[in-house]
């Protein structure tokens, strides 16, 4: 296991320099481009100032790239149910995962991961279903991991995030918009 981790997550698929102008050290970031052809020399760039910034970085889906870039860790998306990563841990990796439900929660745990996104907690564009307060916070308390949310969360229902039994939160479109080192939330510790 690595050192702790943080309670604020970003998913970037490319690089922002608003996301870098926080000096908040409490942050993740997770690296989740599968298609770009430039993903290496992105991900070196992304990775050498996360250094700097003393921000976790952490490698969707490939071992190999987290390796070169002396990532923190490691994230297992939910479609990805191979047990490929279970040595990792003896590499002084962090393994986080996601899921969507309890099925898939126990897929994570029997995968290692130390903490698993579970999402969508709001309504998102790309799915008819979300878990809702209450649905999260039963099987945040059920299972006996780190839980943090992810999915749907905006500038409206940022609030309702101190309702769950969460330890963080990560986010992908909140930050996307322009600028997201501005935001209070963003500044949270």
């Amino acid at each position: 296991m690595h050192k702790n981790l943080p309670n604020l997550y970003i998913f970037l698929d490319q690089y922002s320099n608003q996301i870098f102008k926080n000096n908040n050290i409490n942050i993740g970031i997770i690296y989740r481009n599968y298609k770009d052809p430039k993903r290496e020399r992105e991900l070196i760039k992304i990775a050498s100032i996360c250094k700097k910034k003393r921000y976790q970085l952490f490698v969707s889906n490939n071992v190999r790239l987290a390796l070169k870039v002396k990532a923190d860790g490691i994230y297992i998306p939910s479609f990805n149910k191979s047990k490929y990563f279970l040595n990792l841990e003896k590499k002084n990796f962090s393994i986080i995962g996601s899921a969507h439900n309890q099925k898939e929660i126990q897929k994570k745990i029997s995968q290692k991961c130390e903490a698993i996104f579970l999402s969508p907690v709001f309504n998102v564009k790309k799915s008819k279903k979300n878990l809702g307060l209450h649905k999260f916070n039963f099987l945040s308390q059920y299972n006996k991991t780190k839980i943090f949310a992810l999915g749907g969360i905006n500038k409206n229902n940022i609030r309702k995030l101190n309702l769950l039994k969460a330890q963080g939160f990560g986010g992908i479109s909140l930050f996307k918009k322009k600028p997201a080192y501005k935001r209070p939330v963003f500044l949270k510790n």
